[in-house]
């Protein structure tokens, strides 16, 4: 088969220039192979980073995207670039949480998504956001994030 669901991508499988910007950050997809049928499809990235925008300081959380695909899966290698594009992007945890959240929605048309982004403290505050496109579909099972909240030595 000369054709598969992967032909059209230009990361997977070779060496790839990390993007500068989530700007500048290509997402790839695919095809649901299982178009119609409600799953959830789970991505956690324990050691995401980005920049404060006022002092150029780094800030860390654990960010974990939930999603019930429609048409579209995102292709993971794509999502670890655009990810780690953060790495040198000032933003607030709130831009950067719920940004992601919107480009996924923007690339993927998902029928339902979720993303937790779970951040370390900054000023001895730790500061978690949540962004959801509404209600998960009925009959869907949804397992819980289960990241604690930041407990410091507490």
């Amino acid at each position: 088969m000369s054709e598969t669901i992967y032909a059209g991508l230009t990361q997977l499988g070779g060496a790839t220039v990390q993007p500068k910007t989530p700007e500048e950050a290509v997402l790839e997809r695919v095809p649901n192979p299982n178009p119609g049928e409600n799953y959830v499809v789970r991505f956690t990235a324990p050691e995401f980073t980005s920049l404060c925008p006022i002092t150029g300081q780094p800030d860390f959380a654990h960010l974990v995207i939930d999603y019930v695909p429609g048409e579209w899966l995102v292709e993971s290698k794509s999502l670890k670039l655009f990810l780690t594009s953060f790495r040198n992007h000032g933003a607030f945890h709130e831009a950067c949480t719920v940004g992601i959240g919107k480009r996924l929605v923007d690339e993927l048309k998902p029928v339902w998504l979720r993303i937790g982004g779970y951040w370390y403290p900054r000023g001895g505050i730790p500061i978690d956001v949540f962004y959801a496109t509404g209600e998960p579909p009925k009959g869907v099972w949804i397992p819980s994030q289960d990241v604690q909240t930041y407990r410091g030595r507490g």
